[in-house]
């Protein structure tokens, strides 16, 4: 039975050029990897009883594309997947982040020895100072903000390359429980408070390394006042009057989703 890969070059997921996007979840031929010069190749372990055995194949940054091939990045990936009904692209998302886990994790962070792999798990073992390493995950929050107009919070983020509106989000602080997050982030963006912060669902986020936590909350007080740090603007919206949304397959556009459709806070 031949081995299946997914091939990545950083967070971008590499297949050939006439590839069918319907196929995407179920990998390459691990012999492919022949086609480039400097390649790292490695399994990435398995979750409890997921099926069958994945590989994941790293080619090493600056290398060239051959002809034959496509870089399409994860991000994009998930639009297509959603787009397609093309199955669960968990397993895409795990090989995305042990890849980048183990480009960034070669030397102990303790004594700086090379690493080594352990057989069967993803962990790397420091051969000097016995140091154990896990790949790293990073909490962040988003959060739907609603009122009692029916409205919702979005904001453009300064680093977003297009005028996509988002929500507001942000990382985890030592220390903090995440409703504190969620707080605490969306006072130092738009400088408004919330209350009836509720869990509403999470997703994997290996860009590089995060675990996005979305929530809704309701608006309680204060007047939006962009940070212009990281938010350039933020305003309230309609349903009849929404700007330039994120892509469907991410968090962001699904809890999005939920408050279009009415059911973000159906449990509320």
């Amino acid at each position: 039975m031949n081995k299946q890969a997914f091939f990545f070059l950083g967070d971008n997921l590499l297949l050939p050029a006439d590839f069918p996007d319907s196929q995407i979840t179920t990998g390459l031929p691990l012999e492919l990897a022949g086609d480039f010069k400097d390649t790292e190749v490695f399994e990435i372990p398995a979750i409890d009883d997921e099926p069958g055995t994945i590989h994941a194949v790293s080619v090493l940054p600056g290398t060239a594309l051959p002809e034959n091939w496509k870089n399409i990045p994860v991000r994009q990936v998930l639009a297509i997947l959603s787009d397609a009904g093309a199955g669960n692209p968990g397993r895409i998302l795990r090989a995305c982040h042990i890849a980048q886990w183990r480009l960034d994790s070669r030397f102990c962070g303790t004594c700086g020895e090379r690493n080594n792999d352990v057989p069967g798990e993803a962990q790397r073992l420091c051969p000097k100072c016995g140091r154990i390493e896990f790949p790293r995950i990073c909490p962040a929050v988003i959060t739907a903000i609603t009122d009692d107009e029916n409205r919702i919070i979005l904001a453009h983020n300064k680093r977003f390359k297009n005028r996509v509106y988002s929500l507001i989000s942000g990382f985890n602080e030592a220390g903090e429980t995440l409703e504190e997050t969620v707080t605490r982030e969306i006072f130092e963006e738009i400088k408004i408070k919330v209350q009836d912060i509720i869990y509403i669902s999470s997703q994997p986020w290996p860009f590089p390394n995060s675990l996005m936590i979305g929530f809704s909350a309701r608006f309680l007080s204060g007047t939006i006042q962009p940070d212009g740090d990281e938010i350039e603007d933020a305003k309230w919206f309609t349903k009849d009057d929404l700007p330039q949304l994120p892509g469907q397959g991410s968090l962001s556009r699904y809890l999005i989703g939920r408050w279009l459709d009415g059911t973000l806070r159906e449990d509320a």
